[in-house]
């Protein structure tokens, strides 16, 4: 399954706060930082706050101001621990059931816990659990990660190594905040595919999927949670455990650059803008082409776009106007009028590309469906040419660490040569980026990438295995 516009889609987003800040209460602030990475999931958000050792929790279906009003706000109250999450679904339906966080309560206490990412081999686990007598009230692989977390918890003295005693048993990608009745604990993966980063507001503690949910609530980034870490905030500050840290090579998520995160997001010491803007510039090296403008598609493909007009030198313009006011409730027209969809949601600016030959940049090409339908309106609009590139390399594998690509089913480079798929899209021409210049985004060292869904290349330990119920 992918998104309405075409592109594959990302689990979800943390957010978690030690300490109630000074001025505010401490559900707004995770309110706010949840609207901040409302980009990173559409289909349910929730928080949960600790008062005293009561957790009290609300969640639903739907986008953060849909879930959330001044009144449910208000019946959360005030906390010294809180935690939230936005949800896109990639393993268990899109119901309220499977909304986190989700809670625990055991005879050592209680646990809420919000988890980015999807794990490889949760149908093993979830055998194993359920044939020891666990029930299950969700589809959604955090529950295993909860459960387990929750058997070691009973037979060790703190959560912190409940937790790195479950970090031994589970494998793929998770980055997770967990709350317990004092306690805060951020936790990423030992390879680090997706992010996790740690901020100061006064006195408190923050750990969010991505540094503009700092921003978001005017926290100082302090820095990223490095993958294997359990990070710790409690009535003594911040602590770290490092015992999974450095025994395995980073893979971080290319696509979080390419596309998942915001570009004013600062992911492993990376600037996301930046690393979108040499996107842009590879790609003008790699397919150079004659034209008068270059054009990007709202919002991912401007930056690259950008990086592209300013290493070609061909000018930059603003191709399309994006309607932002079509959210997740948008009822789509029946089939016959699917063609005016992109037209309501990107709409081209004649004057931009009349009359000239355009480059086109996105972040990706997936289906070829919807950059079909881009293309023909740039021609609508009286471009005489339209080639179109692409800020990632063509996707040929499926994704098992939270990026909603399960099969090569429907992966046009998988199935098409360059050459078709321009032709199935409509432009005169078209040019991917190259595997090689994906691992050069960065404009410094900071680890290996996870490019598998372009490369084939699997970390090993996180593949998954075959799995016989």
């Amino acid at each position: 399954m992918f998104a309405p516009d075409g592109k594959p889609r990302e689990e979800c987003g943390v957010f978690g706060i030690y300490g109630e800040p000074e001025g505010t209460r401490i559900t707004d602030c995770v309110y706010h930082g949840l609207y901040s990475l409302q980009h990173r999931g559409q289909e349910g958000a929730g928080i949960a706050v600790n008062d005293s050792g009561e957790i009290r929790v609300h969640k639903d279906t739907g986008l953060v101001n849909e879930v959330f009003t001044r009144k449910t706000l208000d019946r959360l109250g005030s906390g010294q621990i809180a935690i939230g999450h936005v949800r896109y679904s990639t393993t268990g339906p899109n119901v309220r059931v499977n909304a986190q966080p989700l809670t625990v309560n055991h005879i050592k206490g209680c646990m809420a816990l919000a988890h980015n990412g999807n794990l490889t081999n949760h149908r093993e686990l979830r055998s194993e659990l359920e044939l020891a007598g666990s029930i299950f009230q969700t589809t959604s692989d955090t529950e295993v990660i909860a459960y387990l977390i929750t058997k070691e918890r009973l037979a060790l003295p703190s959560i912190e190594e409940a937790v790195s005693a479950t970090m031994n048993r589970i494998r793929g990608a998770y980055s997770l905040v967990i709350m317990s009745p004092r306690k805060l604990l951020a936790v990423r993966d030992p390879l680090g595919f997706r992010p996790l980063c740690i901020g100061r507001l006064g006195k408190s503690w923050v750990f969010a999927s991505e540094s503009c949910a700092l921003d978001g609530i005017g926290a100082a980034f302090v820095r990223d949670v490095e993958p294997g870490e359990i990070a710790v905030a409690d009535e003594d500050g911040l602590r770290s455990i490092r015992a999974h840290c450095g025994d395995r090579p980073k893979a971080h998520c290319v696509f979080e650059y390419i596309y998942f995160s915001r570009p004013d997001s600062v992911l492993d010491g990376v600037s996301v803008h930046t690393a979108r803007q040499r996107a842009g510039a590879f790609l003008a090296l790699e397919h150079p082409v004659q034209a008068d403008v270059v054009v990007g598609v709202p919002d991912s493909g401007l930056d690259a776009a950008l990086g592209y007009a300013r290493q070609a030198g061909i000018p930059y313009g603003m191709g399309f106007i994006k309607n932002k006011y079509i959210g997740r409730t948008f009822i789509e027209p029946g089939q016959s009028h699917r063609e005016n969809l992109v037209r309501i949601k990107l709409n081209p600016i004649g004057a931009t590309v009349a009359g000239k030959r355009v480059v086109l940049i996105d972040d990706s090409i997936v289906r070829g469906t919807t950059s079909a339908r881009i293309v023909r309106a740039l021609r609508d609009a009286g471009a005489t040419e339209v080639h179109m590139r692409a800020s990632a390399p063509p996707f040929i594998n499926p994704c098992y660490y939270g990026t909603d690509i399960s099969s090569r089913e429907n992966l046009v480079a998988a199935n098409h040569t360059v050459a078709e798929t321009a032709k199935i899209i409509g432009a005169d021409t078209l040019g991917y980026l190259s595997t090689d210049s994906v691992f050069k985004l960065n404009d410094r060292p900071v680890g290996g990438f996870c490019a598998a869904c372009f490369t084939g290349d699997y970390p090993p330990e996180c593949a998954p295995a075959p799995f016989q119920p």
